[in-house]
C-alpha cells in the first residue's frame, strides 16, 4: 500500500482524519451492495452482486491497513487484543445464542 500510495505522490492526501473518512465511505459503498436485499437475497448473491461486494471489501480493507500503517497499529496484535476483551465483556455462558449487547445481559 505504501508504494501504490508513493509512486502516485497520495501521502500527501493520506492524513488519518482523511483515510478514516475514506474508510467509512467505502464502508458505505460495501452496505449498499445490500441495501433493499432480503435476508435471503442477501445469503445467496449472483455473480456480479459479489464481484460488487468483493470490491467493496477490498476498499475497505485497503483504506483499513493504510490507516494502521499510518498511526502505527499492528491490525493483528489490535484484533488478538480485541478479542480478549470481548471475550471478558462477552463470557459464553451469558451471551451464547443472544444479539443482546453487554449492558443488556449484567
Amino acid at each position: 500500500m505504501r508504494d501504490f500510495t508513493d509512486t502516485r505522490d497520495w501521502e500527501q492526501f493520506h492524513s488519518p482524519k482523511n483515510l478514516s473518512m475514506a474508510l467509512s465511505v467505502e464502508a458505505s459503498e460495501l452496505v449498499e451492495c445490500f441495501q433493499w436485499l432480503t435476508e435471503e437475497q442477501s445469503n445467496s448473491l449472483s455473480a456480479d452482486q459479489l464481484a460488487a461486494v468483493a470490491d467493496e471489501i477490498a476498499d475497505v480493507q485497503m483504506y483499513l491497513v493504510r490507516l494502521a500503517d499510518k498511526v502505527g497499529v499492528d491490525i493483528v496484535s489490535a484484533v488478538d487484543q480485541k478479542i480478549v476483551k470481548n471475550e471478558k465483556k462477552y463470557p459464553v455462558e451469558k451471551v451464547k445464542g443472544s444479539s443482546k449487547k453487554y449492558n443488556e445481559y449484567e
